[in-house]
């Protein structure tokens, strides 16, 4: 299994050269895609909720299960064997309790969750499993298009900007203040801009 590099800061990951960010994000995406397989249980997540597939020992039925879950916490055992957990832990952010899920299918607990802040990508569905780069997804378009029009406005907006954040370039609010700074410019030739800062 090969290891997960350190996480850099900003700073230090800004320092690094087209080349070897390239192969620090590759290192760290296959070290996170083999922590991910290696866990008992497939998980994906949207915005709004996140979808845990368990696998289940053969003729398992939901009688023989125990499954709860509150804002904050998931405790998911065989009842004939409580001690060993088939998932069990702290949740990285508050669940809707009322409309969260679970159900027997094709002898896999499946458990559907959804958040309470939409606005928000978990890193992992328990805190003590390795942590995912949030920073790297990306949301499917046909998903984009099921929010209502101000939240996948806010998304585009936030996607954007991550991805000129992460070429070094002007977020979308930047751009705007450079663009009525030129037309201020523009508009009054005889100031002296030079000094002008754009932060």
């Amino acid at each position: 299994m090969s290891s997960k590099p350190a996480k850099l800061s900003a700073a230090d990951y800004d320092a690094l050269s087209e080349t070897e960010r390239k192969e620090y994000d590759a290192a760290r995406a296959k070290a996170e895609a083999e922590e991910q397989a290696a866990l008992p249980y497939r998980w994906r997540q949207t915005l709004t909720d996140v979808d845990v597939d368990i696998p289940l020992p053969p003729k398992t039925r939901g009688r023989d299960l125990a499954v709860t879950f509150t804002r904050t916490t998931i405790s998911a055992a065989l009842k004939s064997n409580p001690s060993e957990p088939l998932l069990s832990g702290t949740f990285p952010a508050p669940i809707k309790t009322d409309s969260s899920t679970w159900l027997l299918e094709g002898g896999e607990l499946q458990l559907h969750l959804e958040k309470v802040n939409t606005q928000e990508w978990w890193k992992h569905v328990v805190t003590s499993a390795p942590e995912i780069d949030t920073t790297k997804i990306q949301p499917e378009n046909s998903k984009l298009s099921d929010l209502d029009g101000e939240t996948r406005g806010m998304v585009e907006k936030m996607m954007f900007d991550q991805q000129q954040k992460q070429m070094g370039k002007p977020t979308s609010d930047e751009q705007k203040k450079m663009e009525m700074m030129k037309k201020f410019q523009e508009a009054h030739p005889e100031m002296d801009f030079s000094q002008a800062k754009f932060s």
